[in-house]
C-alpha cells in the first residue's frame, strides 16, 4: 500500500486541474448543442430523426474517439492523446460556426465528438496515473467538476449570445446578411456563434496540456525508468518512495502476461471489462443527457417561453455543478458505493416526481416552478452520485498494462448509450410523452444500483496497484478452479 507520504499536493493538483480542462470541452459540448436545436431544427427543416441526428452525431464521433483514445494513450502517451483531443475540438468548432449546410455541419459535430471520446478516456486516465490513492477519487473527481463548469458555461454563453442576438436584431438600420461575418455567425444564424466560441477553451487546454509531464506509470510501463523517476521526482520528496513507486508499479506490469485487447480475455480483467461496461451504459439511461441535451425543449413543453426555458436550464446546470463540487469533497470519506446508494435512490423519487408533473400538472394547475424543483432534485442526486463515481471508478479498476484498452471498452459502451439516448430523446418525448420517457428513466435506475451493490468493489483508499491485484486474485482464483476441475 502506498504510504502517501512527503508529497507535493499542490503540483499534483496543478496537473490533474490541467487534465480536467478536457472535461470542461465534455460539457460545452455536452450542453450548447440545447441552445441551438430549436434554430437549427428551423433552418434546415429537420423531422424528429434528423434532429435527434444533429444532436447525437456528435455522440457518433465519441464512439471513434474512445475506441482509438485508449490505444493511443497506451501507445504514445497519455499527454500526446489529451494533444491530439484539444486539437480535434478545436477544428470543430470553428467548423461548426461556418459550415455550409447541415451535411458538413453533422460532420464537424462528428469531428469535435471523436476529441471529446479520447478526452474522456485519457483525461481521467491521466489525473488517476499522477494521484496518490488518499485524494484520488476527490483529483478524478474534478474531470467531473469540469464537465459541469462546461455545462453551465455553455448554459450562460447560450443565454447571454441568444438575447445578444434578439437585441442586436431589434437594432435600428440592423438589415440580415449585410453585416459581416461577425453578425452572421452571432446575430443572423446566431446558433453558430454557440457552437464556434468553443474553440476559446479547446486552445487553452491545448496549449495548457504541452506543459505538463507524461504519466510516470506510463513511462514505467514503457521502461523509461530514468524519465519516470524524474518526473515522480516534482510529485514525491522521499527518494525512498519514488523507488517504491516505480517497484511496485513493475512488479504488477510484470504481471501481464499480454497486453491490449487480448488480455481483455483473462477472467479476472473480464469480470471487471464486463462490470465497467454494465454501469457505463445503465448510467446513460437514467436521464441526465437527456436533461443536458434537450432541456430546453423539455421545459417549453412544459408551457415556458424560449427565454424562461434557457434561463431554467442556467439554474439547472448550476445545482449540477454545485453538487458536484460537494461530491469532490466526501467521495473519498463517504466512499463511491455509499454515494450511489443515496443518490440513485433520490434520482428514483425525482424522477417518479417529473413524470407525475407533466402527467397531471395541466389537471391540477401545478405551477411549472415545481417542474424546476423537481430537476434541481433530480440533477443534485445525479450529480452527487453516479456523474461523481463513474470516471473516478473506470479510471482506477483496470490493470496498468490493458488500463488504456480497457477504459476505451468501457467508454465505448458509455458513448453508444449516450448516442441512443441522444438519437432516441426526441422520439421517446413524442411517442411515450415526457411521463412515459421520465418513467423509463426511472425504471433503469434499479439494475444499476444492484451492480454497484453487487458486482463493484469498493476501491476508496486503495491504491491502484492493490485494486489491480484484487482483479488479479480474482483471476488467480478462476485459474486455480478451471485447474481443480
Amino acid at each position: 500500500m502506498s504510504k502517501d507520504t512527503d508529497y507535493r499536493f499542490g503540483y499534483i493538483l496543478l496537473l490533474a486541474v490541467i487534465a480536467a480542462l478536457g472535461g470542461f470541452l465534455f460539457g460545452y459540448d455536452e450542453a450548447v448543442i440545447s441552445g441551438t436545436v430549436d434554430q437549427v431544427r428551423q433552418q434546415f427543416d429537420l423531422d424528429a430523426f434528423t434532429k435527434g441526428w444533429f444532436v447525437s452525431s456528435a455522440l457518433l464521433g465519441a464512439i471513434f474517439g474512445v475506441l482509438g483514445g485508449g490505444a493511443l494513450s497506451d501507445y504514445f502517451g497519455r499527454k500526446n492523446t489529451m494533444v491530439t483531443a484539444a486539437a480535434l475540438f478545436a477544428v470543430s468548432m470553428v467548423g461548426c460556426a461556418f459550415a455550409s449546410g447541415f451535411i458538413s455541419l453533422v460532420l464537424f459535430r462528428i469531428v469535435g465528438g471523436m476529441g471529446i471520446g479520447v478526452a474522456s478516456i485519457v483525461c481521467p486516465m491521466y489525473i488517476s496515473e499522477i494521484s496518490v490513492a488518499k485524494s484520488r477519487g476527490m483529483l478524478v473527481s474534478l474531470y467531473q467538476l469540469a464537465v459541469t463548469i462546461g455545462v453551465v458555461g455553455a448554459y450562460i454563453s447560450n443565454y447571454y449570445l441568444l438575447h445578444y442576438a434578439i437585441d442586436e436584431a431589434a437594432a435600428p438600420g440592423y438589415a440580415a446578411g449585410e453585416g459581416g461575418w461577425m453578425q452572421y455567425v452571432f446575430v443572423d444564424e446566431w446558433w453558430r456563434g454557440m457552437l464556434g466560441v468553443g474553440v476559446v477553451p479547446s486552445l487553452i487546454f491545448l496549449v495548457a496540456v504541452l506543459f505538463i509531464p507524461e504519466s510516470p506509470r506510463w513511462l514505467v510501463l514503457k521502461n523509461r525508468i530514468d524519465r519516470a523517476e524524474g518526473i515522480l521526482g516534482r510529485i514525491y520528496t522521499n527518494m525512498s518512495e519514488i523507488k517504491r513507486q516505480v517497484a511496485e508499479t513493475l512488479e504488477v506490469a510484470a504481471k501481464a502476461t499480454n497486453v491490449g485487447y487480448a488480455a481483455l480475455a483473462r477472467p479476472g480483467i473480464r469480470t471487471a471489462v464486463i462490470v465497467g461496461v454494465c454501469i457505463a451504459m445503465l448510467g446513460q439511461f437514467m436521464g441526465v443527457n437527456a436533461v443536458l441535451y434537450y432541456g430546453p425543449d423539455i421545459f417549453k413543453d412544459a408551457g415556458l417561453g424560449q427565454g424562461d426555458a434557457f434561463f431554467y436550464q442556467v439554474i439547472v446546470g448550476a445545482a449540477n455543478m454545485i453538487t458536484t463540487v460537494l461530491a469532490m469533497f466526501i467521495i473519498d470519506r463517504v466512499g463511491r458505493k455509499a454515494l450511489v446508494y443515496y443518490g440513485v435512490t433520490g434520482m428514483i423519487v425525482s424522477l417518479l416526481l417529473i413524470a407525475g408533473y407533466f402527467q397531471w400538472h395541466e389537471a391540477m394547475g401545478i405551477d411549472s416552478i415545481w417542474l424546476l424543483i423537481f430537476f434541481i432534485a433530480y440533477i443534485v442526486c445525479c450529480a452527487g452520485s453516479i456523474c461523481a463515481v463513474i470516471f473516478v471508478i473506470l479510471s482506477e479498476m483496470y490493470p496498468l498494462a490493458v488500463r488504456g484498452v480497457a477504459m476505451s471498452v468501457a467508454g465505448l459502451a458509455l458513448w453508444i448509450a449516450t448516442f441512443l439516448v441522444g438519437q432516441l430523446t426526441p422520439w421517446m418525448l413524442e411517442t411515450l410523452t415526457p411521463a412515459g420517457t421520465f418513467l423509463f428513466f426511472a425504471f433503469c435506475c434499479f439494475p444499476y444500483i444492484w451492480i454497484m451493490w453487487k458486482k463493484v468493489p469498493d476501491t476508496t483508499g486503495k491504491s491502484l496497484e492493490e485494486i489491480e491485484n484484487f482483479w488479479l486474485k480474482d483471476d488467480i482464483k478462476r485459474t486455480a478452479n478451471d485447474i481443480n476441475n
